[in-house]
């Protein structure tokens, strides 16, 4: 969060909060802005058209989910998955989007930025800028979102001294992978479950009803944040800790707008467990 946090934020703050981590200089040679932008917004297009757009631009649509401002879309292709196809690197395989019928745009969820932030020392920035250019592409001109961080810290980002990386993920599964794919899929409200290989899935599955609301306190805008992602690898499924994914996706979040969601974490992880108990 881009603001001056002072010595004397209470305990609960600090139980919550954070700020960005440092990470070494971007890659020799790469042409990225110092800030990236968390999404890119396009003109508008209805549902089904941005599908077409999408499948004509090369990707496959794995799911959609219906969101409080319109409909959240996920979608892959051969080299994404081939990138992400790596030990904790699953979540990177798939891209998001927002069909925003609300503010009657679309909302790209960054692969340069999401790329860098999940993939960190393993990043494959030709990979990242080609299903950028893509998009644009098809989806026409696009402009930054407010939202941004600087890139040479998106590999170590981190919302406070103290608070979770993206490494630090949390196991709310244990069992044979095939087990635990089966749990994904049977669970209600599951969008995708997208085979990576024999032993790496990443699984798409849907918040209890009363968990998803903090997207309406926060901002329906970035709403591609749902559904959520878990990494199916090693016997394990792990998510991404809800403080981190939160942070990273919403980065221009003020201390008062978390403490007002200070109850979800919990909730992400335990509507999680019930999942693949």
């Amino acid at each position: 969060m881009k603001k001056i946090y002072t010595l004397i934020a209470t305990a609960f703050m600090i139980a919550f909060c954070g700020c960005a981590g440092t990470t070494p200089a971007a890659e020799a040679g790469m042409k990225v802005e110092k800030e990236v932008a968390t999404y890119k917004i396009a003109a508008y297009s209805d549902l089904e058209s941005t599908k077409s757009k999408l499948t004509g631009a090369g990707f496959e649509i794995v799911g959609t989910y219906k969101t409080d401002s319109g409909t959240s879309v996920l979608y892959t292709n051969a080299q994404m998955k081939a990138m992400a196809n790596k030990e904790n690197r699953g979540l990177a395989a798939v891209g998001r989007l927002l069909v925003d019928d609300e503010r009657k745009q679309i909302s790209i969820a960054n692969p340069i930025y999401f790329g860098k932030a999940f993939m960190q020392k393993e990043y494959n920035h030709a990979t990242s800028a080609a299903s950028l250019s893509a998009l644009e592409k098809a989806f026409g001109p696009s402009k930054d979102s407010a939202d941004k961080w600087e890139f040479d810290g998106l590999a170590g980002y981190h919302f406070m001294v103290g608070m979770p990386y993206y490494e630090d993920m949390t196991v709310v599964g244990e069992g044979a992978t095939a087990d635990l794919v089966a749990k994904a899929k049977a669970a209600k409200g599951t969008t995708a479950v997208v085979k990576l290989s024999d032993d790496r899935y990443v699984a798409f599955v849907s918040l209890d009803r009363r968990t998803n609301g903090f997207v309406k306190k926060i901002g329906t805008q970035n709403g591609e944040i749902l559904p959520w992602a878990v990494l199916i690898e090693g016997g394990k499924a792990k998510a991404l800790s809800a403080k981190y994914f939160i942070a990273i996706s919403y980065p221009l979040l003020t201390m008062s707008e978390f403490m007002t969601i200070a109850t979800v974490p919990g909730a992400v992880e335990n509507d999680l467990k019930k999942i693949f108990k």
